[in-house]
């Protein structure tokens, strides 16, 4: 029987890493003067698009924003239909409607998480324009099938990569050698910081160039800069936009956690392999399948419970992990679950049953670089624990 020994502090389902650069380099642009969009969101730009291989960055405040823009490029609006999972966070598909498109989901592969490339193909009619995939806790999609998919009836893809910084497909970064958009999140959680922030890749100057009008209220090229030395204080809007463009005080925390990103995973890569050596002796618990042609980026690690060999659920196993001071999450509540998705569009249980499923199981674990080895092994000695008391 387990030995375990509860520890007075709670460890919590994530911290950011925020170093002294962080904070020397946000405190030096807080003394430059410049606090909005201006030299900092440039550099960031130019920095994360090298890094991911991508020809073209656009700087946002959320990766809402960025999913929003990336659409709207393709002038997706109302009769428009776009394909995307219920596994994900409900912004993914809000942009959606924000567009005045209707959302279509189509059910996900239950070994990765990731949206099932059978079942898009099932939900294409003559109105569908975009298949939004989301490279669902860092796992990757299987790209190579969703855009042959794409290309067969001429649709545009929207990349989802809130998880998927530092992710690979077949070896290349996303982000690197882009048909389409990706689309990241710098939200307080992911793995690389900015509070909150986002960003748009791709190698389409034209998208790139709307991204950046429709950022920006619609203003007119480099209007930005227009309170710099050099600069017009005259523009013009030439379309309606929106105001969601990323500020320097974030790009100074952005610029600071992408030079630290290879540290940052090589601890992420650490924790990740110890719990699926450890759980993956546990029966009563399922590890992330991690297919040949991902390499993971490790934004989540989700274990699932395998309810037939337990006598409690999954809401359970969470109190018990709480009552242990260990902290978790779960992602996600699924989008067709949801009373504005329900209410809408009349989606009931029972309608996406491997995300259904995938759901009642799922539990996302604490996971982040300054995370301790004597954390991660309590996290383990809890799930043991936890499961020893509960087995059938």
């Amino acid at each position: 029987m387990s030995d375990f020994v509860k520890r007075e502090k709670f460890i919590p389902y994530n911290l950011p890493d925020i170093s002294q650069q962080e904070i020397d380099e946000v405190v030096d642009t807080l003394k430059s003067g410049w606090l909005a969009k201006g030299p900092r969101t440039v550099e960031f730009e130019k920095e994360f698009a090298g890094y991911v291989g991508a020809k073209y960055a656009v700087a946002v405040n959320s990766c809402t924003a960025a999913l929003h823009v990336a659409l709207l490029s393709q002038d997706i609006g109302p009769g428009d239909e776009v394909i995307t999972t219920p596994m994900t966070f409900a912004s993914t598909a809000s942009t959606i409607l924000h567009t005045g498109a209707t959302p279509v989901f189509a059910d996900i592969d239950y070994s990765t998480g990731c949206i099932d490339p059978n079942e898009i193909e099932k939900k294409i009619t003559p109105k569908t324009k975009a298949i939004v995939p989301v490279h669902y806790s860092g796992q990757v999609c299987d790209l190579d099938r969703i855009y042959q998919i794409a290309d067969a009836h001429g649709l545009f893809v929207s990349e989802d990569a809130a998880h998927a910084l530092w992710s690979r497909y077949k070896g290349r970064l996303i982000g690197n050698k882009l048909r389409g958009t990706a689309s990241y999140s710098f939200y307080a959680t992911k793995n690389l910081c900015t509070g909150e922030g986002g960003m748009l890749a791709t190698d389409s100057e034209e998208i790139a160039s709307r991204a950046r009008v429709l950022t920006s209220h619609g203003m007119s090229k480099n209007a930005w800069n227009r309170y710099a030395k050099g600069g017009t204080w005259k523009y013009d809007i030439v379309e309606p936009g929106f105001k969601y463009n990323m500020f320097d005080i974030q790009a100074a925390l952005g610029l600071k956690q992408l030079s630290r990103l290879e540290d940052m995973q090589s601890r992420r890569l650490k924790i990740a392999a110890r719990y699926q050596e450890e759980f993956g002796k546990m029966d009563a618990v399922e590890t992330p399948f991690v297919p040949d042609y991902t390499t993971h980026s490790w934004h989540l690690y989700v274990i699932r419970i395998v309810p037939e060999l337990l006598t409690i659920d999954r809401d359970q196993f969470i109190v018990e992990l709480n009552e242990r001071n260990v902290g978790t999450s779960v992602h996600f509540i699924p989008v067709h679950l949801m009373t504005a998705y329900r209410t809408r569009f009349g989606y009931k249980e029972g309608d996406f049953p491997n995300t259904e499923k995938h759901f009642d199981r799922i539990i996302s674990l604490p996971l982040y670089p300054t995370m301790t080895a004597e954390e991660t092994e309590y996290v383990i000695a809890a799930v043991r624990d936890i499961i020893e008391k509960n087995h059938k």
